[in-house]
């Protein structure tokens, strides 16, 4: 699911070539790890996100993960290129804005079913206003938490 997702991301490197394409769009929703939304290995959608989820996303985002915006309508969009940064799976472009609710301007696409965006401008960000860690924990736990830090050798 990772390379597929990586690849996804990668294929969209000439934004030139897709100008035609896409739509002028203005949306708000939160920053979100894709890998822990869509395969469920940390728990449900509801989870796997805000302060429940904020370490992790962290986490999955340098580590190379592609980063979605969830929006309020429960659209998620592939987060391609952000704010003049055309390489956003270098990691750690987004690790500032995990958890975050933003309102972004952009270009969307739609491929496959998959939704795109290139963010062109961050109009606005909340920072984490999904507080959520009461209600469902951190996620993931310290015991998991000790074991990706085990396998990552840190």
């Amino acid at each position: 699911m990772r390379r597929y997702l990586l690849a996804a991301a990668l294929s969209f490197g000439s934004g030139a070539a897709l100008a035609a394409d896409g739509t002028p769009i203005e949306v708000t929703g939160e920053v979100i790890d894709t890998w822990c939304y869509f395969s469920g290995v940390m728990g449900g959608q509801d989870a796997v996100v805000g302060t429940a989820h904020h370490t992790c996303a962290m986490w999955c985002s340098a580590g190379g993960i592609p980063v979605g915006m969830r929006t309020e309508d429960g659209t998620v969009y592939m987060v391609v290129k952000w704010e003049g940064n055309a390489d956003v799976a270098d990691g750690q472009a987004l690790l500032d804005v995990q958890s975050h609710t933003i309102t972004a301007k952009g270009t969307a696409y739609e491929r496959d079913g998959i939704n795109y965006i290139f963010v062109e401008e961050v109009v606005a960000d909340q920072g984490i206003t999904n507080v959520n860690h009461e209600d469902f924990g951190l996620v993931p736990s310290k015991p998991m938490i000790g074991t990706i830090k085990a396998k990552r050798g840190l």
